[in-house]
This record gives structure tokens, C-alpha cells and sequence, in this order.
């Protein structure tokens, strides 16, 4: 053993002592057995793998599901001055070879790795080679077809044990029912794992959901009177960009994060929000997977998500420092019913996963009876322009060819870039002179690229970056200005995703072999659904008693904070006791039921009947533009 658990954990983390159940699992690792771990959001889950691989000779192969969450738990280490790779998507045969050499002879101590890259047989037959001390399956929820991001890829992770026998194996996750561990548990061949299950509860975070009528205005009011760091999660990407102008005309600090966005904005969106020069991140649940920001105070869902286990790991998001935090839900009447129209309008039949199939093999242009090993950008918005398909429906089918084995689907945002010069050489020559500044990064593309003169080149704006010590979005400008100026011909299409055919195409008999789970998969997604709109309406049953109940943890005591606890403990202001308060904010002059409730700092509908009974008792007046006097 290299150093102690304690002294790795203060030396690279600054941390005196362990959390939770990190410390004893660290121990069963270090023992050589198996470990299951449920740990919450924000309960420290990657610490319980990197230090026992960190007191150890070798290294660690970590499986991780997001190249985001793979990226920025790389960068991460490599700041503690630790030695990490990743192998994912969009990388050369050259360059995975280079990665996969440094593994067995340099001193890398962890290799992430995507599932999908596991199932290389190239990739397989290195890792025989490395001295591996330990596996770490990350989001190990995936393995399951009853968890509520299933990836068939990750159902051949157990290889790993068979490549290298007698390694100690790690499964996390903070998000899994009981039936969700039990088939994690087989299908890894872990059955005698011990198994870790730290408390889901964050009494720290007070639950609530809130029924109102204008839900753009009760979350400019739950923002209006903080500068505390929020995410508002919603499910459709121009609702991102909409409310963040919209706050923004409010005069707070919002930027917006969606699927679709290119890496460059990304990062600029993301560094924004991380160092609080933005207060409000709004954001589809593509975003927050391992983001490491503990002050986030308020986790607001102006839409009700789709599962319990969406909503509990997007939630737990808020409040990771310890301090208190609110994860609040906005619904209306109208919402529950919506969402259930929404899902199944949504939910793609087999028809429609056929037709989507063949419009695919078509924009590829892949024939019949053949498959591609071609890597594939696609735009996900303009296919379906293209094709006239719904893009939700067409993201969900393209999800269950994806967890079918039909296709390989990533999110990894690409920018594919070509640039053919067009000009003369002397011309060009002469550009450069007059721009001296963007002269450096010219002079690199032309010895980088050879045959810009004669041919649309594919241009790696991220390599160049890094060549040049230039921005990125420095790059971008000076290849539209060479366009721009008529020099050269550059072309940037943004593509949202990646796909990889894994099956030769036969269009209906493709999808007619995987029937019957694509109908069991949409059986559990309903099944979900159901149980996220109970938790949305129910009354009675205290929230945070409720989620945990979901995942197998019972307990018999109350919160006292959620909105539920607090209407049984009578923390809400009886009907009549407003009455003076409401007098008391007519004082300074006539109001809105709004503007009284913003006054008093709560809900509009629990002013209604109050202020009705004070209209037929004679105590209050109606004036113009439905604004409450006091009657004198």
C-alpha cells in the first residue's frame, strides 16, 4: 500500500475524514471483495473508487455512461496532478492504440472508458495486459432494464471480471429500487457483493410542490429576492433559451444549457454558471451529471419529469454543501393530464420505430443487408426537419434502438468543420500580412493539414486549440473571416449526436427481432410516469418519506418541512389570520391579489377565499384593474 486512505484523502482532496459509508468501503475494496454501493447524490460516490486505486500499484478502469461526466472527472484528476485518460467517441485507431500502450507501460492510474469501447475486441485485449487493481462501474443503474436509463452496452461490463479474475469490482449509483440491485447484482456476477446502501435522505432539502396558475411568475418570485446559484430543469429545449430571456428581462442573471448545443457553448455556459457570473442555469436534464457545484440553494422543475429517478437525482443536485436548500415543483391542473398526453403522444410504436429505422439507413445512405462501421454526426432538429418526423417521438425511438443493440447513440456534441482554400498562395500571403494576429493560426492549419489548396479538409478545432494556445472560439472567427474575405470556402454544420449501426440493415426484420422488449421497456416507462404524477399529486404523505419509500428505504418519521408537513403541523397561516396582514399591506395603497401575495411572500391561492370573505364583509373594495383597497 502506497499511502493510507486518510493521507491520500487529505493530500489530494484536502478532506480529514470520510462521509457516510466511504471509509468502509474503501476497506472492502482494499480486502479484494466486491462492493454494491447506493450512495445520494452528492454523497461522494467517485472518492470511494479513486482512493483504494490511488493506495494501490496499478490502476483503476472506471465505466462511465456521459463522455461529460467521463471528461470532468478526468480534468479533475489530472488538477490533483493525478495521471487519468478517457477512450471515448470520435478518438483514431492511432491515438486509442497510443492511450492503450501508455495504460500497460506508463504510470496511468485510471482509465475511463464508455461502455460501448468495452465491447471492442482491440480495447478487451489490452486491458489482459494491464495491471488492474481495481473496476469501477459508474451509474451502475444502466445495467438494468427496470432502471431509468438502460444501456444494453452496459450489460457486458461483467467481461471485465472474466479479463482480469480476481479483481475487486465496484457497481455505484444513487438512484435504484431494490429490483433495479438485484439485477445489477446478477448480471455483474456479484452476487456476494456487500452491499453499501447509505440513506437517500437530504434533510437538508425541503421538498415542495406548488400548484399554481402562472408558473413564469411564481418562478421569477421564488428568484426575484436571491442571488443564491439555482437550476430551473424544464423538458423542452426552447423552453431553456425563453425563460433565460425571460429572467434576464427581469433583471437577473440566466443562461441556458441544452442537448443541442455546441461543446464551445457549452463550456462558456457552464464556466459561467460554476463561477456565479451567472445566478440561474435553466436546462433540460442533459445538464448536471457530474457537475461539482455545491451551493446550488434552489432546484426548481417548472415541468413534472418523467420518473421519480429523474426527478430525485436532478433534485439532489441542490444543497450538496450540507446548507439548506429547496427542490421545488410547479404544477397546475392542467399538468398531470398534459404530461400524460405529452408521454404517450411521445411513446413510438413499432410503425413508427420503422419508419425512423429506414429514414435513417436512408440519410446515411447504408443499403440493404449492409452495416457501416462509419462514426455518424447527426443533427437530431434538422433530421426530422428533413423527414417531417416529431422530434421527441424520434428521440425516444432513437433511445430504444439504442438500449436494443440496432444502434449505438451518443450525445457527444460535435462541430464538423471543413475548410478548402480557394485563393491563390500568394493572395493568402497577403491576407496574413494585413491580419498578423490571426496570421499564427493560418500558418498552423497549413502545416497541420496538408491539401487545403485542393480539397474540403476536416478540420479538429480542439486539436488546433490546443496547438496554438488560442480560444477556440478564436479559431472559429478566424476561419469565417478567411470565408468571410473570400480566401477559402469553411463550412461548420453542429451535430447533437453521434450514431453507430451495429446490425447490417433489414429495415422491418430489424426491428421485428426486438418487438417484444421495446413493448416491455414502454410498459416500465408508463409505469414510471405513474408513480412520478402520484408523488405530484398527492396530498397526505409527507415528500420526502414518499421518494425514499420509492427506493426501498422505510421510515416512519415526518420531514416537517415539505409543503405537506407543514399544512399537517399547521404551519400555514389559518384562512383568517391573514386578514391583517392583508390589511396591513393595503396601508401603503391599493394591490393586486398578486402584488398582496408577493408582499407577504406566499402562495396567490391561499389569499383567494380571504379576500373574498373580506369583500362580502365589507372590509375590502374592488377598484380599477382589479386592484384591493381598504373600504373606509
Amino acid at each position: 500500500m502506497l499511502l493510507s486512505p486518510k493521507a491520500i484523502l487529505q493530500q489530494y482532496w484536502g478532506y480529514t475524514s470520510f462521509k457516510g459509508s466511504q471509509e468502509s468501503i474503501i476497506n472492502t475494496l482494499l480486502d479484494g471483495a466486491d462492493v454494491m454501493a447506493l450512495l445520494p447524490t452528492g454523497g461522494g460516490k467517485s472518492v470511494c473508487f479513486q482512493i483504494p486505486a490511488m493506495a494501490q500499484d496499478g490502476l483503476c478502469i472506471v465505466v462511465s455512461p456521459l463522455v461529460a461526466l467521463i471528461e470532468d472527472q478526468v480534468s479533475n484528476l489530472k488538477a490533483k496532478g493525478i495521471k487519468a485518460v478517457s477512450i471515448t467517441a470520435g478518438i483514431s485507431l492511432k491515438e486509442l492504440d497510443i492511450l492503450l500502450d501508455n495504460c500497460i507501460y506508463g504510470k496511468t492510474k485510471f482509465l475511463y472508458l464508455s461502455p460501448e469501447r468495452l465491447e471492442q475486441p482491440l480495447v478487451q485485449e489490452r486491458i489482459r495486459h494491464m495491471n488492474v487493481n481495481l473496476i469501477a462501474i459508474d451509474e451502475a443503474h444502466c445495467i438494468s432494464e427496470w432502471g431509468h436509463d438502460f444501456r444494453p452496452a452496459y450489460r457486458k461490463c461483467a467481461v471485465l471480471k472474466e479479463i482480469q479474475p480476481g479483481i475487486p469490482l465496484i457497481a455505484l449509483t444513487a438512484t435504484a429500487t431494490s429490483q433495479v440491485v438485484l439485477d445489477v447484482l446478477a448480471n455483474l456476477q456479484i452476487q456476494e457483493a456487500k452491499v453499501f446502501r447509505d440513506s437517500f435522505s437530504r434533510s437538508n432539502i425541503i421538498f415542495q410542490v406548488n400548484e399554481v396558475e402562472d408558473k413564469r411568475y411564481q418562478l421569477h418570485r421564488r428568484l426575484q429576492n436571491t442571488t443564491d446559484s439555482a437550476i430551473v430543469y424544464v423538458r423542452r429545449r426552447r423552453d431553456t433559451l425563453d425563460l433565460s430571456n425571460y429572467l434576464n428581462t427581469k433583471g437577473k442573471t440566466a443562461t441556458h444549457f441544452h442537448g443541442g448545443l455546441s461543446r464551445i457553448e457549452k463550456k462558456e455556459k457552464l464556466t459561467a454558471w460554476l463561477s456565479n457570473t451567472v445566478q440561474i442555469m435553466i436546462a433540460t436534464n442533459a445538464f448536471g451529471m457530474g457537475v461539482d457545484k455545491p451551493d446550488v440553494r434552489m432546484v426548481l422543475h417548472y415541468q413534472i419529469p418523467e420518473s421519480i429517478e429523474n426527478y430525485f437525482q436532478e433534485a439532489g443536485r441542490a444543497g450538496r454543501d450540507g446548507t439548506t436548500a429547496q427542490a421545488i415543483l410547479l404544477t397546475n391542473k392542467a399538468d398531470c393530464a398534459n404530461i400524460r398526453r405529452q408521454f404517450l403522444e411521445n411513446i413510438p410504436d413499432l410503425n413508427f420505430i420503422k419508419l425512423l429505422y429506414r429514414k435513417l439507413c436512408s440519410y446515411f445512405q447504408i443499403a440493404f443487408g449492409e452495416r457501416s462501421d462509419e462514426v455518424f454526426g447527426l443533427n437530431l432538429d434538422r433530421f426530422c426537419q428533413s423527414y417531417q418526423l416529431p422530434t421527441s417521438k424520434s428521440w425516444s425511438a432513437l433511445r430504444l434502438l439504442d438500449q436494443n443493440g440496432v444502434l449505438m447513440l451518443s450525445l457527444s456534441s460535435q462541430q464538423n468543420t471543413t475548410l478548402k482554400i480557394t485563393a491563390p498562395k500568394a493572395s493568402l500571403f497577403h491576407w496574413m500580412s494585413k491580419h498578423q494576429k490571426r496570421a499564427g493560426i493560418v500558418q498552423s492549419l497549413l502545416r497541420t493539414y496538408g491539401g487545403l489548396f485542393d480539397f474540403d479538409t476536416k478540420i479538429n478545432i480542439p486539436r488546433m486549440a490546443k496547438k496554438t494556445g488560442v480560444p477556440e472560439q478564436y479559431i472559429m472567427q478566424t476561419l469565417e473571416h478567411l470565408h468571410r474575405d473570400e480566401m477559402a470556402v469553411f463550412t461548420a454544420h453542429h451535430n447533437d449526436l453521434q450514431i453507430s449501426f451495429l446490425t447490417p440493415r433489414e429495415d422491418d426484420a430489424t426491428i421485428n427481432a426486438i418487438a417484444n422488449r421495446i413493448q416491455g421497456l414502454n410498459r416500465t416507462k408508463r409505469s414510471k410516469l405513474d408513480r412520478m404524477l402520484e408523488y405530484a399529486e398527492n396530498t397526505t404523505y409527507c415528500r420526502p418519506r414518499y421518494l425514499l419509500d420509492y427506493f426501498g428505504e422505510k421510515t416512519t418519521k415526518d420531514c416537517g418541512q415539505c409543503d405537506i408537513c407543514k399544512v399537517k403541523m399547521g404551519k400555514t397561516s389559518p384562512i383568517l389570520s391573514l386578514e391583517p396582514q392583508i390589511l396591513g399591506v393595503l396601508e401603503g395603497g391599493e394591490k393586486t391579489s398578486r402584488g398582496i401575495a408577493a408582499a407577504l411572500d406566499i402562495e396567490e391561492k391561499q389569499l383567494l377565499e380571504t379576500i373574498r370573505r373580506m369583500l362580502e364583509d365589507g372590509k375590502l373594495i374592488l377598484g380599477k384593474q382589479n386592484r384591493y383597497g381598504i373600504k373606509h
